[in-house]
């Protein structure tokens, strides 16, 4: 069945000074964290990387007329790089609760991008997290939220007052369902985009599924980095593997575009498989390993480096397209790989 185009973006009048003002408050809070740091400048959100390593995003042969779009046209096998993360943006130790990230950056990838002045980057981010929905329908609840979050006494009473009481606990248990369970392992747990990208004349949100399991009895880790170590160690004795699959748009009812709360029901549109992600055995605590951190920590993961036919779509993407920006500047992140670098 070919999915609908009927999909459409609400773009609100003014919301770019919006974007601009939530923007400028993450800086300061980005730089703030720094101070308390001794000066060092981490991300505004994912601040603490688990691991970056080397991976292959390989386009399954096949596919459905309606899936052979812009990275996805043609079987083929991409370099890739991945950064696993925490979702804070101050580094905390990973057994507290918290949203647990994969950022993916596809390299050599031919075609027009997004973004002005790197419509030549050679360049495709995906950016994951753990939920499939995400607790805010906009940006004004998110960035609300972020605000209030910084007196924990008096979050409860500032929620109720601008949400409602109903709002204000569907918001919290939809947090609490997405970050409360502990994590075993990074690498036996699926991402989701959470947010739709344009598929050429399509919309989809997209995900990756882990062909590895957790071992029976499997319990989470005791200490401060325990998935990192958890990661490093699994690719020092083999490879990882996630399947891509993307969920198309049907329609605004079930699967909308501008409100980021709702879970896209998968009875309505099936994930299809598109293509395999695989992280090959790897030694990540030596040498070239060692190498790799540094150079993918230096990198930024931003949704909108991405081809044309793959631009980000809704309201918190549009926000974040401002928020990404300001943020990589702030902290002056490498330019995007060209493919040539060693």
């Amino acid at each position: 069945m070919t999915p609908s185009k009927d999909w459409k973006e609400q773009v609100a009048a003014g919301e770019e000074a919006r974007f601009e003002g939530y923007a400028k408050f993450l800086a300061e809070r980005q730089k703030q964290r720094a101070g308390a740091a001794s000066g060092s400048l981490d991300r505004g959100l994912h601040a603490k990387g688990h691991i970056g390593a080397r991976a292959e995003l390989t386009v399954l042969p096949n596919l459905p007329g309606h899936a052979q779009v812009g990275l996805f046209a043609q079987p083929r096998t991409f370099s890739a790089l991945v950064r696993f993360s925490n979702g804070q943006g101050k580094r905390q130790a990973d057994g507290r609760p918290d949203v647990r990230g994969m950022a993916v950056k596809v390299l050599g990838v031919p075609g027009k991008k997004v973004i002005p002045g790197l419509e030549d980057a050679q360049t495709q981010d995906l950016l994951m997290i753990q939920s499939a929905a995400i607790s805010f329908k906009n940006s004004d609840e998110f960035m609300f939220f972020v605000g209030a979050a910084g007196s924990p006494a008096t979050l409860l009473p500032k929620l109720v007052w601008r949400f409602g009481l109903r709002r204000t606990l569907s918001i919290l248990g939809q947090i609490k369902n997405g970050i409360a369970k502990p994590v075993v392992s990074l690498a036996t747990m699926p991402f989701y985009s959470a947010l739709p990208v344009q598929f050429g004349p399509y919309a989809v949100k997209y995900a990756v599924f882990p062909a590895q399991t957790a071992a029976s009895g499997e319990v989470a880790g005791k200490t401060t980095d325990y998935l990192s170590d958890d990661l490093k160690d699994r690719l020092a004795k083999g490879s990882l593997t996630f399947d891509l699959a993307v969920q198309f748009f049907c329609d605004e009812a079930s699967t909308p575009i501008e409100d980021a709360s709702v879970l896209w029901s998968e009875e309505k549109s099936p994930y299809v498989k598109v293509a395999r992600l695989h992280l090959p055995q790897q030694d990540l605590r030596a040498g070239a390993g060692l190498q790799l951190q540094q150079r993918v920590e230096s990198l930024s993961f931003d949704p909108w480096h991405a081809l044309v036919e793959h631009r980000p779509l809704g309201e918190i993407m549009r926000a974040r397209n401002v928020a990404y920006r300001v943020s990589t500047q702030t902290r002056q992140a490498a330019p995007e790989p060209t493919g040539d670098e060693k």
